[in-house]
């Protein structure tokens, strides 16, 4: 059997350029794994068999279904799978899940099928799937443009544990969209706070243990935590809660609702991780990461 881990992600920074022609938006966004991971299991069969052990996610309406297709199709590959997924992202979290899978899905039958594909052929069936795909078949750190099609990978950012809040807010309908429509042409940005961050994150020097690390968690950007609190209902509480557990900032993890943290110590993360859960908060301890990782 073979198993690949889809990790999730935050955006170090997100910003909206602008309205493309084409009706999307225009970002400039560093991105960065994590180690909070669905596992997906894959063996030989002769059909395709897709299941998942999270309630609520229906593999036949998600990207993997989609990518398992527009693979075999891409590849004209008559060889079938089953494909069992073991999921800890939470659902329409922010975090990037079903991109990941998806992209985890095109790394493992490429393997799984013998089918030799290269990192740029991968990439060629991406704009077919989704917008955060294309960085899940890089995952570590990189900074994303266009709608998330154009992926630089970039140096490691200097450790830091992570802490995560899921608060129990209603599910909006179409959420990325709905946030990207909210936006007014005050949010938008020319790019200035990526660049400063990506400047950060490659100068020379950059140690990863100094003053530079945390001028770097200083830039942390995400041009929806201001709108988001108009968009979730009581988003804003929980995020005073998780401010007043003991998170120096907190910020929305993608288009959310997920909050996360960035934090240097790890007693220090322990210890908010503890106190949000005693306070029955849905909350996740975890670490940057690098990239996707394989596992026989």
């Amino acid at each position: 059997m073979l198993t690949v881990l889809a990790p999730a992600k935050i955006n170090l920074t997100l910003e909206v350029l602008g309205e493309r022609p084409d009706g999307f938006h225009e970002i400039r966004s560093v991105i960065q794994t994590i180690n909070l991971c669905d596992s997906l299991h894959f063996r030989l069969s002769h059909n395709i068999e897709l299941s998942c052990d999270a309630p609520g996610f229906i593999p036949e309406e998600s990207l993997v279904s989609r990518a398992t297709g527009l693979l075999q199709q891409a590849t004209g590959c008559s060889k079938g799978a089953v494909i069992e997924i073991s999921k800890r992202i939470p659902l329409a979290s922010g975090l990037g899940g079903d991109s990941s899978d998806a992209a985890a899905i095109l790394h493992g039958l490429n393997r799984l099928w013998q089918l030799g594909l290269s990192l740029p052929k991968l990439l060629e069936l991406v704009p077919r799937l989704g917008s955060d795909v294309a960085f899940f078949l890089y995952g570590g750190t990189a900074l994303v443009e266009g709608r998330g099609e154009r992926v630089t990978p970039l140096p490691p950012l200097p450790h830091r544990w992570v802490v995560l809040l899921m608060p129990p807010v209603p599910t909006m309908p179409r959420k990325t969209q709905q946030l990207y429509a909210s936006l007014k042409p005050k949010h938008y940005t020319q790019g200035e706070v990526t660049d400063r961050f990506v400047a950060l994150l490659t100068g020379r020097s950059l140690k990863g243990r100094g003053i530079e690390g945390e001028r770097l968690v200083s830039n942390v950007f995400n041009v929806f935590d201001e709108v988001s609190l108009d968009s979730f209902v009581g988003l804003g509480e929980y995020r005073e809660q998780f401010l007043k557990a003991g998170a120096s900032s907190v910020h929305l993890a993608g288009s959310g609702p997920a909050l996360f943290t960035l934090v240097k110590d790890k007693a220090q993360a322990e210890e908010l991780y503890r106190h949000l859960q005693q306070q029955g908060f849905e909350s996740y301890l975890t670490d940057t990461s690098a990239a996707i990782r394989q596992v026989e």
